[in-house]
């Protein structure tokens, strides 16, 4: 194959709303869920609450994931104050990125409508459209990444320029400091397009040498802080793979499965119920024969590394006897499945079924946007309230009434209720006990590193996630005269649940401070 027809640009043709204006429609869709991320509720999910309690300080790592998303929602709570706006508005900026980057990169080798499909079809893919609007964090700035690699990829094999060598080195080496599965995705990529002679060529010319060079430096930092606390970047991770159990090879082949083809099958069942038989079909004319020249190289270096990037995880089975995927971990791994089949297809870009194809991809996007809406509502339907049904403002309210200064210490009996009350109480430094943490070395560690001798402290949990005996056991790891004091209890009807629900109970402690400042 040519350079001069790797190089061609692909065919123009009129088009209509979102395809004309991808990006701004990527936009208002991020503005839309930010609006009703802010509208819906002020108590925070997992992964939210996470990211306030870490954030409230820059260091080099933070437990078992990398530190970049951390360092930007560092940066969000210092522009608009932590709380809900902050990590809604990050969370839809890296969103929004995300789709802009395969759209950027899917437009150097397809027509308009199929670079659409490539790009914004993504929201089809379950754990991107729909989970990660629910609660990720990680798993979204890694995937953004991963399509910056797709985009430079392309852009080094059509121009072969030293700046996209430093920018594909540039998008390695936040990739890693985003999620620790970057690797992997890398490492397919380098060795698929490596397979393929138009690739090779472009990725051995001139500056190549850039990639590593930039990729290093960006990582260095944090790999020297990782060198000493491996133990504990990796703990969490092994105990979620659910290694061994019954008949591992089983489970751990069937769950790779689903992860897998679940990924993908959304976007594969709109694809063909728009485009039915054409999939199978040859070029129609010579002008889909072109436009099949011009992206050959890349479905087939997509195909390979779609096998590349399998293998590994059908030996973490074998070897390693993983029994669990989650669909979050294969995301950045498989984002690039809509971009390698559209190459394969580009011609589908001129065909009726077109209209199908985008509408369906717009429709699930706004449906995205209301289910978002509608999710307090949707969670009060079960027995148990949601941690968006949680009044946490009227709860902050509740404990300065209750004497609270709002700026002591705050320790969470659970992460989930410490994150939401730093948005209520932002001078304040907020801890947490771990999910399984027993009270006695918690309260320690709180009293020694978070409080200030003489200073107030506020103790606080919630009666849906509490183990029946973590106040006694915490009452007797607290000073006797702090556990003299008692425990109090705050009442407060749950948000958007039925008007016979039980209300929300919170208990807390309040130790006020002992001198003035």
């Amino acid at each position: 194959m040519t350079s001069a027809v790797l190089s061609a640009p692909p065919p123009e043709r009129s088009l209509a709303w979102p395809v004309a204006h991808p990006l701004l429609w990527f936009a208002l869709i991020a503005a839309a869920h930010v609006a009703t991320r802010v509208g819906v509720s002020s108590a925070l999910k997992w992964d939210e609450a996470e990211q306030m309690i870490w954030s409230q300080q820059l260091l080099p790592g933070y437990g078992t994931q990398p530190p970049l998303y951390t360092w930007l929602q560092w940066g969000a709570n210092a522009l608009l104050g932590p709380g809900v706006l902050a990590l809604a508005a990050l969370k839809q900026t890296l969103l929004a990125l995300t789709y802009a980057l395969m759209w950027l990169a899917a437009r150097e080798v397809l027509p308009p409508r199929a670079a659409f499909w490539a790009s914004a079809g993504m929201v089809l893919i379950p754990s991107l459209g729909w989970f990660s609007i629910r609660d990720q964090t990680h798993t979204i700035l890694v995937t953004t990444m991963a399509c910056g690699a797709w985009w430079m990829l392309v852009r080094i094999v059509r121009h072969r320029r030293q700046a996209d060598f430093a920018w594909l080195g540039l998008f390695c080496g936040l990739g890693m400091l985003a999620k620790y599965n970057f690797a992997l995705f890398a490492g397919a990529l380098l060795l698929a397009a490596l397979s393929m002679p138009e690739a090779r060529r472009a990725l051995l010319a001139r500056g190549w040498w850039w990639t590593p060079l930039v990729a290093l430096l960006v990582v260095l930092p944090h790999g020297l802080w990782l060198l000493g606390h491996l133990q504990q970047a990796s703990d969490g991770t092994l105990r979620k793979m659910e290694m061994g159990g019954r008949s591992p090879l089983a489970t751990g082949l069937r769950e790779l499965a689903i992860a897998w083809f679940g990924s993908v099958l959304l976007w594969a069942l709109a694809a063909l119920a728009a485009f039915g038989g054409a999939w199978w079909r040859r070029p129609p004319d010579a002008d889909a024969d072109a436009a099949a020249t011009r992206t050959r190289w890349l479905a087939q270096v997509g195909w390979r590394y779609l096998m590349v990037v399998t293998l590994p995880l059908i030996g973490m089975v074998l070897v390693a006897h993983v029994t669990s995927f989650r669909d979050r971990w294969l995301l950045p791994l498989m984002c690039g499945f809509p971009l390698i089949a559209m190459a394969a297809r580009p011609w589908l870009d001129t065909l009726r079924g077109g209209r199908r194809m985008t509408w369906a991809i717009v429709g699930f996007a706004l449906l995205t946007v209301l289910v978002a809406g509608m999710r307090p509502w949707l969670a009060a339907r079960d027995k148990t309230p949601d941690e968006l049904n949680h009044p946490i403002a009227e709860l902050g309210i509740a404990l300065r009434q209750a004497g609270y200064d709002g700026t002591s210490p705050i320790l969470g009996a659970d992460h989930m209720l410490a994150g939401a009350l730093r948005t209520r109480f932002p001078l304040a430094t907020v801890d947490a006990c771990g999910e399984h943490e027993p009270p006695a070395p918690c309260i320690d560690d709180f009293l020694t590193k978070v409080a200030r001798p003489g200073g107030g402290w506020l103790i606080v949990s919630r009666a849906d996630r509490l183990d029946p005996t973590w106040w006694t056991d915490t009452l007797k790891a607290l000073p006797a005269g702090s556990a003299a004091q008692g425990t109090r209890s705050i009442e407060l009807p749950f948000h958007m649940v039925r008007e016979a629900a039980a209300p929300a109970h919170y208990d807390y402690l309040w130790h006020p401070p002992t001198r003035q400042p």
